[in-house]
């Protein structure tokens, strides 16, 4: 699994012209995306890190100041543009597989204490966000 987290103050995601998940002040906004051999303990494994790195002010963690998450699906994020100038998309998991790992991250999350926003898997979705810093940073699991 790989995470793009930014280190946010506020976000908010769209879908069909109504806000679907939104988090306000301090948090972290999560693309995540699902690659073939992804696990639900990989899954598991990255809502640890999600909700014990310590990227934000003062080197605090969401788990230290109860800052909330908003996690968004994103099978770009294993698109492969080395060659020519159309990416693939062949290392992202199909739907089927993706959706269930993205929502046991948020499960997870939400079991560790998360207060967890999210968009909605396959949609065309808009997301909006404050990069606080900037600070962005890209989790492997």
């Amino acid at each position: 699994m790989r995470a793009v987290v930014q280190r946010v103050n506020g976000a908010s995601v769209v879908v069909d012209g109504r806000t679907v998940g939104e988090i306000v002040g301090e948090g972290l906004c999560v693309l995540v995306g699902v690659t073939h051999d992804d696990t639900p303990e990989k899954a598991a494994q990255l809502a640890r890190k999600l909700w014990s790195v310590r990227i934000l002010a003062d080197e605090k963690s969401c788990s230290d100041v109860g800052a909330p998450l908003l996690v968004v699906s994103q099978f770009t994020l294993y698109g492969d543009a080395r060659k020519g100038r159309r990416p693939t998309w062949n290392a992202a998991a199909p739907g089927r597989v993706a959706e269930p790992l993205v929502d046991e991250v948020v499960a997870r999350l939400r079991e560790l204490g998360a207060s967890v926003e999210t968009g909605v898997f396959g949609a065309d979705m808009k997301v909006s966000l404050t990069n606080d810093g900037p600070f962005t940073v890209l989790l492997e699991v």
